[in-house]
């Protein structure tokens, strides 16, 4: 600890959400990347996390830096919480608890995704911090909501996927499902986080009133299978695996291409364009799209060996000259270098006190008159506990010394 702050409060700047505070309680994706963004566009987020219960992005999940498994080399952390402070608490002490409630209490909006009921028994619930200060926008996000038969079971997000119906419909007919890569329905439910939260902000600034978010992952990511589940409502039809198969376009699928693990994919949607992609590639095949379906397997076969000895780029500029929908498969490594995704400047480059110099990822959209800013990668551990509780809530130096030997900031 230091008589001042271990980072200085970074420069004012005109953005979007300039002027708001934000505390964050999060765990993994779902809450924090709602803070990210926000902090992105200028919000101040403070991330509250303890070293007595990290969270498994610090812990757990890779990639670390020179494989040392420590909070602060985890470059997943790092990447997802850009742009924030960090402040240590132990909630399990009464002034920990004591102290998060006087900084929510200088906060705009609170956001936690941890299992229904946790931050209440901590004293931090939404109807406690509510009573004290009426105008807080609070978000709880989970795995099922606040309410329910189920909101109380635990889970990850390759369980919601499966719970919702994604899993069903992945993989080929005659094969088991197939989870999905990751925690897919914890960044849908980010998106809905963000704009919940802006709309809470918008409304207050109309009435003075706050309001309690309870934001449910596994139904935000049900609005992503909107087709499949109106096909059972009006039609009563179950849709089930049917591997690149599309209802309407034939041929619609990925193609091996020369060189190890290169790939294509590629979609014809009318009978216009499969002449002009018969004219381009010599493949031939039906010319009514209903033929072409009904053909799948054996077209998929003849568009594979045309493939397969030609160069993945030069295919798809091929294709896209004959006016095809076709894109090569890029590797992750490949991401860094795309000429549109570095045109947009979707990868700003940081240093880490701890792993070093870092890509960072902008958010999906920009703003014109505030564009959204990625300077600092995510903080170390308690990084600006001293700004937080020295230079926010006004401890001295000897009051925080006294917390610090206590346990109060682990």
């Amino acid at each position: 600890m230091t008589d001042t702050a271990t980072r200085a409060a970074a420069p004012a700047r005109s953005g979007a959400l300039s002027g708001l505070r934000v505390v964050e309680m999060g765990f993994a994706a779902a809450g924090p990347l709602v803070g990210k963004y926000l902090a992105n566009f200028g919000a101040e987020v403070i991330r509250l996390e303890s070293r007595l219960a990290a969270d498994v992005f610090r812990t757990t999940y890779p990639p670390f830096k020179d494989g040392i498994v420590e909070p602060d080399h985890a470059g997943m952390f790092a990447f997802y919480n850009d742009g924030k402070r960090s402040a240590t608490l132990n909630l399990k002490h009464p002034k920990g608890v004591a102290l998060a409630r006087a900084l929510i209490g200088l906060a705009d909006v609170f956001v936690e995704s941890f299992t229904p009921g946790t931050v209440a028994r901590l004293g931090l619930g939404a109807d406690t911090l509510r009573a004290e200060h009426p105008e807080l926008v609070v978000l709880s996000s989970c795995n099922q909501g606040q309410t329910g038969p189920h909101a109380f079971h635990p889970g990850y997000g390759s369980q919601l996927s499966a719970l919702a119906g994604f899993v069903q419909l992945l993989g080929e007919p005659d094969s088991t499902p197939v989870l999905l890569y990751g925690p897919y329905i914890d960044y849908v439910a980010v998106g809905y986080g963000a704009i919940a939260v802006l709309a809470a902000l918008e409304r207050r600034a109309r009435t003075g009133a706050g309001c309690t978010i309870d934001l449910s992952q596994y139904e935000a990511g049900l609005q992503f299978l909107t087709p499949s589940i109106l096909e059972f409502a009006a039609n009563g039809r179950i849709p089930g695996r049917a591997g690149n198969a599309d209802p309407v376009a034939a041929p619609h699928g990925v193609y091996r291409c020369a060189g190890p693990d290169r790939w294509v994919a590629l979609s014809v949607w009318s009978d216009a364009e499969w002449d002009a992609f018969r004219e381009a590639s010599g493949v031939e095949g039906p010319s009514a799209m209903a033929a072409r379906r009904a053909a799948r397997h054996e077209l998929d076969e003849r568009i594979g060996a045309w493939t397969a000895s030609r160069d993945r780029d030069a295919v798809v500029m091929l294709l896209r000259r004959a006016g095809i929908r076709a894109a090569p498969v890029l590797s992750i490594s490949e991401l860094f270098t795309e000429p549109q995704l570095a045109r947009r400047g979707m990868w700003p480059a940081v240093t880490h006190p701890a792993i070093g110099p870092m890509h960072l990822m902008a958010p999906p959209f920009r703003l014109s008159a505030t564009p959204s800013l990625q300077e600092r990668p995510g903080p170390t551990v308690g990084a600006d506990n001293d700004h937080v509780f020295g230079e926010i809530l006004g401890l001295s130096p000897d009051e925080r010394r006294t917390l610090e030997r206590d346990g109060v900031f682990e």
